[in-house]
């Protein structure tokens, strides 16, 4: 008789134990155990709402990524196009002061900013990837300026006056220009950034240490599907199904979604500054030697759950009580609250890495 010790599973890599004639056989690594999960689910993928067409979330995710200020969000950026352009690719969309793109360059700027982000026709403002990141370079660039200038006010509101108007502007009036088309500008993407921001997107990181780059890092993946298997330290890729793992509606998921399971996405997110082992219950070995209470837990620690005596799970603290994780199977890589990340009472530690 075949028996499968669930409690002896220890993914996001773990082990299947077989029981044979009452000999214990390791038949297969496995990874990300599929156990149930709360109910934290976020309004939008990565912190932006339903709202953000699909095209431009990962990209937005990206430039957010990418700006050391913390000023700079994925959802202060999906207001700014939406009011740009209303995510318009359309090539005949073109201002009358020529702008071009969702992101509405003129040609002199986009010299400026311009790259090619995807490798597909060269640096082009109607192309979602350059266009987005060429706009967040510009705006990370501007509330640089904005905080450096002394000048006072929301270097938020400074740095969009500046997109609009030109950041010369910005600087001879001490502050957004009196002009009303600018201002309206200014007014209108700041009241919509909640609007475009799901509810855990106003995390912010702090600090520039080898675990808040790590979460940085971690945060680019947000709305990238899990893929049981699947991940390593060059990014997503492919899982695989082992008969009883990986599965959705009957249909072996993971082999055709290029993606991370829970272990993997830490491993990448710190890779390579600390080249974290591959499976949950391995990277708990390497980081036990320094646990953390739950009240004194800091932005990228690690959380881990078990059942039956085996680490089967684990998440990068985000702050304010949340945690960022690729959770299962049909489940896109997410922050939702500690408390509902996994069954509570399978919560194990935490370690600083």
């Amino acid at each position: 008789m075949r028996k499968l010790i669930v409690g002896a599973i220890s993914s996001c890599l773990g082990l299947i134990l077989l029981l044979i004639g009452g000999m214990v056989l390791v038949i297969a690594e496995i990874v990300g155990a599929e156990l149930p999960e709360g109910d934290g689910d976020m309004a939008g993928a990565g912190g932006l709402t339903a709202e953000v067409p699909k095209p431009f979330r990962r990209w937005l995710l990206q430039a957010d990524h990418d700006c050391k200020h913390p000023e700079l969000t994925a959802g202060l950026l999906a207001a700014q196009l939406n009011q740009e352009s209303g995510f318009n690719t359309s090539r005949s969309l073109r201002s009358t002061a020529m702008a071009m793109g969702p992101a509405q360059f003129i040609s002199g700027t986009w010299a400026t900013w311009g790259r090619d982000i995807d490798g597909k026709n060269g640096a082009d403002p109607y192309d979602v990837p350059d266009a987005v990141i060429a706009q967040g370079r510009m705006m990370c660039s501007l509330i640089g300026q904005a905080k450096k200038s002394g000048i006072k006010g929301d270097p938020r509101a400074l740095a969009l006056a500046g997109y609009n108007a030109g950041f010369g502007a910005v600087q001879q009036y001490k502050g957004i220009p009196p002009y009303p088309e600018t201002q309206h500008y200014v007014q209108v993407i700041l009241s919509s950034v909640k609007r475009f921001s799901a509810p855990g997107g106003g995390l912010q990181v702090t600090g520039s240490g080898t675990r808040a780059k790590a979460l940085r890092k971690a945060m680019t993946q947000l709305g990238v599907p899990y893929s049981y298997g699947g991940g390593s330290p060059n990014g997503r890729s492919p899982g695989f199904c082992d008969g009883a793992n990986g599965y959705g509606g009957g249909i072996c998921l993971a082999s055709s979604t290029k993606g991370f399971d829970c272990s993997s996405l830490v491993q990448y997110a710190f890779w390579p500054k600390m080249k974290l082992p591959r499976t949950a219950a391995a990277q708990f070995s390497a980081t036990s030697h320094h646990p953390v209470a739950r009240a004194d837990l800091r932005q990228g620690d690690l959380l881990f759950w078990s059942r039956g005596g085996g680490i089967y799970h684990v998440a990068i603290y985000a702050g304010d009580g949340k945690v960022l994780h690729a959770p299962r199977t049909g489940k896109n890589v997410e922050i939702v609250p500690l408390k509902t990340a996994m069954p509570a009472g399978d919560y194990h530690g935490a370690t600083r890495p």
